[in-house]
């Protein structure tokens, strides 16, 4: 048996990646690519490749360029999109196996801590979303929340806004300070992004946009709280110490980590900021598929799917 059969071999019935065997044997890639080529050539006839090997290798070569293009951070469901709007006809089981046998691993995720602090004596608002983060249109509910992001020159803190409906980042402001003026550029960013004001405004109060998020004196502070009434938007918080009340906002931030803080490490606020507002409104909104979003990005989904909301002034 030649060496390049016993590779292909140990691929095809074994689901062992031919860069482990090739490091293994002392082989070069670029020779067992040279076989490959020679085997889809006129010496095909020879059967050192099967039909099955060059379907898998050419499988195994577009996958992992949808892994490159989503920079290496997703599993098998978002690469089997990205094939299937190709042209590729392919499940995630396959696409699944292929990542298996190249060795492309996406990134684990790490839990961030909190920084909700409670001002016992501030009004609470009650919870209108209960762990119901769908919405049937845009602009129905949306949810927030800050995080901090190390820095050599100390910690920046962002603050986001997210449409439920989408899973679209609305506002995303960032501050040297995690205090409400920060949860307030935030909103306001959300708000202009949706056409300002007038807008979202909505005569019947039961029907006006919901703002979700925890019990932090950052959102029961007065200016934030006035400012919401003065939009027209209700506030809804979770209950003290349950992540899971703000499940939504935080699934964000675990993207965050894994997909753009884990992978710098940043010496300025502003290179930091520059970075992130990058990914949030380039990658996030308009290229990252989400499971929420029918497996497309954000954006493509409101443009695909969004009609207004009933009753919207």
């Amino acid at each position: 048996m030649s060496v390049a059969r016993f590779i292909a071999d140990q691929r095809t019935n074994y689901a062992v990646p031919h860069t482990t065997v090739c490091a293994l044997l002392g082989v070069s890639e670029a020779w067992f690519y040279k076989w490959i080529k020679r085997a889809d050539g006129p010496g095909a006839a020879s059967g050192l490749f099967t039909d099955t090997d060059r379907r898998r290798d050419t499988v195994d070569r577009a996958v992992a360029v949808a892994f490159r293009k989503a920079k290496g951070l997703h599993g098998s469901p978002r690469p089997r999109e990205d094939l299937r709007e190709a042209g590729w006809r392919v499940s995630e089981k396959t696409v699944a196996e292929s990542m298996r046998r190249q060795g492309l691993v996406a990134r684990v995720i790490k839990r961030r801590s909190g920084l909700t602090r409670q001002d016992r004596t501030a009004p609470k608002f009650p919870d209108l979303v209960r762990r119901d983060f769908t919405a049937p249109a845009p602009n129905y509910k949306w949810v927030g929340d800050i995080t901090e992001i190390p820095t050599a020159e100390g910690k920046l803190y962002l603050a986001t806004v997210i449409d439920l409906y989408s899973r679209r980042l609305l506002g995303a402001a960032t501050s040297a300070h995690p205090d409400a003026d920060l949860a307030c550029a935030a909103i306001r960013m959300a708000v202009t992004a949706r056409g300002g004001k007038e807008a979202i405004w909505r005569e019947d109060e039961a029907n006006r946009v919901i703002f979700h998020t925890d019990r932090g004196s950052t959102y029961t502070a007065t200016s934030f709280t006035r400012l919401c009434a003065d939009l027209g938007i209700r506030q809804s918080m979770g209950r003290v110490g349950s992540c899971f009340d703000n499940a939504a906002a935080e699934a964000f931030f675990s993207s965050l980590e894994w997909e753009v803080l884990s992978r710098h490490e940043f010496d300025t606020r502003a290179q930091a900021r520059a970075v992130v507002i990058d990914w949030a409104y380039g990658f996030y909104n308009h290229q990252r598929r989400h499971s929420a979003a029918g497996m497309m990005s954000p954006v493509n989904f409101e443009q695909t799917t969004a009609t207004p909301v009933p009753d919207a002034a």
